[in-house]
């Protein structure tokens, strides 16, 4: 049962209800209370001063690993992990092993996040298997609790098979959501630039992503359906949504904070944990995507968390496997937005929380009076020195440890349960 809480002299956030005001917050029976409600004795005091209290945070793209890779990571860790970085929810993407391609799958993870620290929705492969020949089950997809579509991982070749996706997927209300890769030009490991020139390594040219956006914005203005590009890493790409929207195609899009925090000079040394797909990319291509975060092109901030072990890492650069872990340095590696004056505290919490929900159709995002208490506390000028010790993923594949970072989430409230409180740390 959930206990009853009151948030104190917190800065309240909450833009799906354009507040952002210093004051108390009260959590009854694992709801958000009316305001003006009387606190009750039994109310458990949350001391919020010098914090920001917003709606729980929504990763939309992560990876859980289960089932089949458990060894890289679980769904009670992979939500243990999103709980320390402030997350209340999770999207979790389908390739498994096996896929989750259908009813049978999809119950499985949901029963298991069960035992997790916030809330999972599942995503369904687009595919039969992922292997792009014919399309899954939406119906009993959908049924059975996946939120959205997609084949992440591997492109969809067949165009044909793209646009009835499309098409389908619409009749039940599901997300399409597209890995937007040319497999004909994504031959390489890295970006395609001067690093990879001077590194000898074969290079990813940007209009391996930019070709296959434009299909699908394409395909989206053709049926007049909604598509959701995962992992944008481009400028190219983010023009072509940006022009897409403008007209009036329903599209959506996200990045991830390695986009708008690194380059790809962070693979120098041949740093397999900087190493995924879509690539880091050039100085230019992380401008754009930061400015498509501010002007609204780009509506969430996800991670792609994609853990692996030292198995699949601590070996030739060619031969690594793409993805770096992400739900416990989002936040912090996102707040220095804010901190650049690139968006403000509302925007963030627009791009992190109330973006994903509504992309997805998710219940959150909200501090809406009557709404489930799924509330992430702030600290955004906390430092600390993100160490391997401190991870709390399975796996250690991350490219920013050793790094300062400045403000993380404190407290993740889920349902009215704690969650994660690192407050005393």
């Amino acid at each position: 049962m959930a206990d009853n809480w009151l948030i104190k002299n917190g800065r309240i956030i909450d833009p799906k209800n354009g507040i952002d005001r210093q004051g108390d917050l009260l959590v009854l029976e694992g709801r958000i209370a009316a305001e003006q409600t009387p606190v009750p004795a039994s109310a458990r005091v949350i001391e919020a001063s010098g914090c920001w209290v917003v709606p729980g945070l929504i990763d939309m793209h992560v990876h859980l690993r289960e089932p089949g890779e458990e060894y890289k990571e679980d769904i009670v860790s992979g939500t243990r992990a999103a709980a320390a970085g402030g997350f209340t929810a999770v999207v979790c993407m389908p390739n498994t092993r096996p896929v989750n391609d259908c009813a049978a799958v999809t119950a499985m993870i949901l029963e298991r996040a069960r035992q997790g620290s916030a809330r999972v929705y599942p995503v369904g492969a687009i595919s039969s298997g992922s292997r792009g020949r014919k399309l899954a089950e939406y119906g009993e997809l959908k049924e059975a609790g996946a939120v959205g579509v997609s084949d992440d991982g591997l492109p969809v070749r067949d165009s044909q098979l793209m646009r009835r996706a499309l098409e389908y997927a619409g009749d039940f209300g599901l997300a399409v959501i597209s890995h937007s890769e040319d497999p004909s030009l994504s031959t390489g490991v890295m970006n395609e630039g001067e690093v990879a020139t001077r590194l000898g390594l074969k290079g990813i040219p940007a209009a391996a992503e930019a070709i296959m956006v434009y299909r699908e914005i394409a395909l989206a203005e053709q049926t007049g359906q909604r598509v959701h590009i995962a992992h944008v890493s481009t400028a190219m790409s983010v023009e072509l949504i940006r022009a897409a929207r403008a007209r009036g195609v329903r599209v959506s899009a996200e990045t991830t904070p390695h986009y708008f925090t690194l380059t790809d000079e962070a693979v120098e040394g041949y740093n397999t944990n900087a190493k995924m797909n879509p690539p880091l990319r050039s100085a230019r291509d992380r401008e754009a995507i930061r400015e498509a975060l501010a002007d609204g092109t780009l509506d969430a901030i996800a991670t792609d968390h994609a853990p692996h072990s030292s198995l699949e890492k601590e070996v030739e650069f060619d031969l690594a496997a793409n993805g770096i872990i992400g739900l416990e340095t989002s936040l912090p590696l996102s707040l220095a937005l804010v901190r650049d004056g690139l968006i403000d505290a509302r925007r963030l919490v627009e791009l992190m929380s109330t973006g994903p929900a509504a992309i997805l159709g998710l219940p959150g995002g909200s501090l809406g009076a009557g709404e489930a208490a799924d509330i992430t506390v702030i600290d955004p000028d906390q430092t600390f020195t993100y160490t391997e010790d401190q991870v709390v993923s399975k796996s250690r594949n991350s490219p920013f440890l050793g790094w300062r970072l400045q403000g993380r989430a404190v407290l993740t409230m889920v349902g009215g349960r704690v969650t994660h409180d690192c407050r005393q740390a």
